[in-house]
């Protein structure tokens, strides 16, 4: 007589739920009837897919970029295995038959797509039993939280042949950690001495914030410039303590931007940080040609950029400043972002100079004045680095894009700095980069008497800390290089 049909049931994990049994047993071969049940649930979350594309090494964006996960290509992430098939795996593994199965085989139909956040039920049912080989053919299920099967197919397993009771092992708690670079750079700042720096028109949160976290870890000793009473109403408002900072009282930011210049021309602060105040009202005041803070060189921007998915930092110039440069102004551009390349430690950068193409042409200026840049490098007029281009945005970034246009170059496919065209180029590939690739973005101007570290409201505070931490490095570098040519 067959025993008696048993059905088991886990329920998804809740707070309400009773912890997992401390130990876990099989049914044998000869304990499972035909028509017996095991259903076990969980929600699918990132961590999930990133931590299979670590295992795996399968980091097909459709699989764990989330500007996927929302579309219809994210039901690949099932269609090769990823999660569905592991979690019949584990409840064939664990609840039925359990500890002792050996998974022979399975087929597999995906029906619909599973995105993050949906909560998947998978239940495997026994179809079929050969006594011979103790195997089992398992239907097999997995619905989403609406009831709609994802995933359907079959599973052939040999049972155990004998009871096994065994102590649930504990598994070690994962974290994933992206390579951070930002972390490298702020730790280089560990011996520099923290460096007074002006705070332009602070009456938001997020520019407080910045300058009271960047003062705690030793970057800056801020001197806040603007409206007294809105700073200190801007700070009582976000419950940050300010009262160790000197406050510079100005009726307006227009005051604050040249107050700020000034007390930077005079030596009083050793860098400059942009607060709630417009980027180009600060720089008016900057690049003024009489008051303001130029050197013999073209004033520049540049973004220290850490992308998930290269394998170090990538600076991107001009992005925020010189709206369609001159070939002299790019040259300045060029050196400019070579200098803080080799403050930053790489000692010779790669330069990629955009453009559409690899070619050059006349049709495209860019590609004209990428030549050039090259030639002048070749002739001492940029120094300290490797030029090439025109290199497409593909070849200057991926060595295999380059091999396949046939592009021979130690920049191409390596790039440390990408010189792009124009600010409007810029100003798009650093966003796109941005909110499409999850990079930041640590924004500084160069070429200035002295360094100027521009945020975004939408930085987060890991970015502005690393702009702060990319201004401390610099502002060290060319004291340094001020000392050596004392004593030449």
């Amino acid at each position: 007589m067959p025993k008696p049909f048993r059905k088991f049931h886990r329920m998804p994990d809740s707070p309400a739920t009773a912890a997992p049994p401390e130990f876990i047993e099989n049914r044998t071969f000869d304990d499972i009837a035909i028509g017996e049940s095991a259903t076990v649930s969980r929600t699918l979350s990132k961590a999930d897919i990133e931590l299979f594309a670590v295992v795996s090494g399968d980091v097909n964006p459709a699989h764990i970029d989330e500007a996927f996960a929302a579309s219809d290509l994210f039901h690949h992430v099932i269609a090769h295995g990823m999660w569905g098939g592991a979690l019949i795996s584990a409840v064939l593994g664990t609840v039925l038959p359990g500890p002792g199965t050996i998974y022979l085989s399975q087929t597999l139909q995906f029906r619909r797509p599973v995105s993050v956040g949906d909560t998947i039920s998978t239940t495997v049912t026994a179809r079929e039993k050969r006594a011979g080989k103790r195997e089992i053919l398992f239907d097999c299920v997995c619905v989403n939280q609406q009831g709609k099967p994802v995933i359907t197919g079959q599973a052939e397993v040999i049972a155990p042949a004998e009871r096994i009771r065994v102590a649930r092992t504990e598994l070690p708690g994962v974290q994933l950690q992206r390579r951070d670079n930002y972390r490298h750079l702020i730790e280089a700042c560990a011996a520099l001495p923290a460096m007074l720096t002006g705070v332009v028109h602070p009456c938001d949160l997020a520019s407080l914030s910045t300058a009271v976290e960047a003062a705690k870890a030793g970057l800056i000793i801020p001197v806040l410039i603007g409206p007294e009473d809105k700073i200190k109403a801007a700070a009582d408002a976000a419950g940050l303590d300010i009262g160790a900072f000197p406050i510079m009282p100005v009726a307006h930011s227009h005051a604050a931007a040249a107050e700020a210049v000034r007390m930077a021309r005079a030596g009083e602060v050793a860098a400059l940080m942009k607060g709630s105040l417009h980027t180009d009202e600060l720089m008016r005041e900057a690049a003024n040609g009489t008051l303001g803070l130029r050197t013999v060189r073209r004033i520049s921007h540049a973004y220290v950029m850490d992308i998930p998915t290269y394998s170090k930092p990538l600076m991107i110039t001009d992005a925020a400043i010189n709206i369609s440069p001159s070939l002299e102004e790019k040259r300045d551009i060029c050196q400019n972002a070579i200098d803080l390349a080799h403050a930053l430690g790489v000692a010779q950068p790669k330069l990629a100079i955009l453009s559409a193409v690899e070619t050059v042409t006349g049709k495209l200026p860019s590609t004209v004045d990428a030549a050039s840049l090259c030639k002048m490098a070749e002739r001492g007029q940029i120094t300290g680095a490797l030029l090439d281009g025109p290199l497409a945005f593909d070849n200057a970034i991926d060595a295999g894009a380059a091999a396949a246009k046939g592009i021979v170059s130690a920049v191409a496919g390596h790039a440390d700095i990408l010189l792009v065209p124009d600010l409007e180029a810029g100003n798009m590939l650093a966003k796109q980069l941005t909110f499409l690739a999850n990079a930041d973005a640590a924004g500084i101007v160069l070429g200035a008497r002295v360094p100027i570290i521009l945020t975004s409201r939408a930085d987060s505070v890991r970015t502005r800390m690393a702009s702060c931490a990319v201004a401390a490095i610099l502002y060290a570098a060319q004291m340094a290089n001020a000392a050596r040519l004392e004593q030449a």
